[in-house]
């Protein structure tokens, strides 16, 4: 005989819903990839309204044109840039990757191993004491490996998300399925956010819309912040490697504002090139090299972000750093870019939800206990 009482059913519908959830985190782990991908065409869709909205309020243009005047413009400017600024970038790149990188490298192999970089900065003898240059020798072996795994990590980006598919072929397939779905989404976004609120009970889909919009709050401030945080790293340290006397200063200061994006390991990445340039051109002035790559990034994470980042973007510094580590082990490289918006996602959906909703902690002051409540309470010895 069927039991209807109301426990045993409560107890059904717990281990329905345990199992359904189970299921679903199984097939999400199976495409993670391409999830990965619509999270990144979601960023790009939000990088461009950031005119269209200015275009929809300001002026007596409909969203279509807003989009195509958006659209179309981000293409000229693209353009003029490539006309007038990329092909001087490109011959520094070109004179960095193939002459100087390569023979800074080797410079700084050799005073490594001599013990001229100590001299030269003194910092680093008193950080990793006297015994650092027998422990630590570089050999070519050393750094044809490193090269490798370096080459072998951003070769195998798309591979990692689309693994049925070649390296190149993924990370091409990638490109367009962002660009696609970027297009998809700027066209009609209501329309998939009412879909995805449908998807919830009745009496939770206004909640819902609060939380989209909070969420949507959290990846405007992130974009905006990034973005100028990139420009002033790139500006302020391509100024302050041309005072040092660095004929590449262009192409290291793009370099470093592209690499700021992905906090804590990026300065590390931009410091290892203008290293290896500056051995060549200006070995007297290598210890200033750290103290510009660094000294830029300080005042960017220290002074500019969270000046300009409101409260929709207060992320504890360990709070970014565990999530770099925890998305990068999932998703690889590209998951540590996506680290920090994946983390404020994570830690809003469980404040919003969890914290507020399930617990009811709204962050408002709690009243104080009643009079009779306190006579209750043991006093202390």
């Amino acid at each position: 005989m069927l039991r209807t009482d109301t426990g045993y059913v409560r107890n059904i519908n717990w281990v329905f819903v345990a199992i359904l959830s189970v299921i679903l985190v199984l097939a999400a782990w199976q495409i993670r990839g391409i999830l990965l991908y619509t999270f990144a065409s979601i960023l790009l869709v939000i990088f461009f309204t950031f005119p269209i909205r200015w275009l929809f309020d300001h002026t007596r243009l409909s969203r279509g044109l807003a989009i195509l005047v958006s659209v179309f413009g981000s293409i000229v400017v693209i353009i003029l840039l490539a006309g007038l600024v990329f092909p001087t970038l490109f011959d520094q790149f070109r004179v960095l990757t193939t002459d100087v990188i390569p023979r800074g490298f080797e410079q700084l192999r050799e005073s490594w191993n001599s013990g001229e970089i100590f001299e030269a900065v003194p910092l680093l003898e008193s950080v990793l004491g006297p015994e650092a240059i027998e422990q630590f020798e570089i050999t070519d072996d050393q750094i044809n490996t490193l090269i490798n795994q370096i080459g072998t990590a951003l070769g195998t980006v798309g591979g990692t998300l689309i693994p049925f598919l070649g390296d190149l072929a993924a990370t091409v397939l990638g490109f367009l399925v962002v660009f696609f779905l970027s297009m998809y989404f700027l066209a009609e976004p209501d329309r998939y956010i009412d879909g995805v609120i449908k998807l919830t009970p009745l009496w939770y889909r206004s909640r819902t819309r609060e939380i989209f919009q909070r969420l949507d709050n959290i990846l405007r401030a992130w974009i905006g912040v990034t973005f100028i945080s990139m420009v002033v790293v790139g500006v302020g340290t391509g100024i302050g490697l041309a005072l040092l006397g660095i004929r590449e200063w262009a192409a290291l200061g793009v370099l470093a504002g592209v690499l700021s994006f992905i906090p804590n390991f990026g300065p590390i990445a931009a410091l290892v090139p203008a290293l290896a340039v500056a051995a060549v051109q200006a070995p007297e002035r290598v210890g200033w090299v750290f103290v510009v790559i660094y000294g830029v990034s300080f005042i960017q994470s220290q002074v500019v972000a969270p000046v300009l980042a409101s409260e929709n973007m207060n992320l504890a510094p360990v709070m970014i750093l565990v999530g770099q580590i925890v998305f990068g082990i999932f998703f690889g490289f590209l998951g540590i870019m996506l680290a920090v918006p994946l983390t404020a996602i994570l830690v809003t959906l469980v404040s919003e939800i969890y914290v507020k909703d399930v617990l009811g902690d709204t962050g408002e002051p709690e009243e104080p206990a009643p009079d009779d409540m306190m006579e209750l309470q043991p006093e202390a010895d």
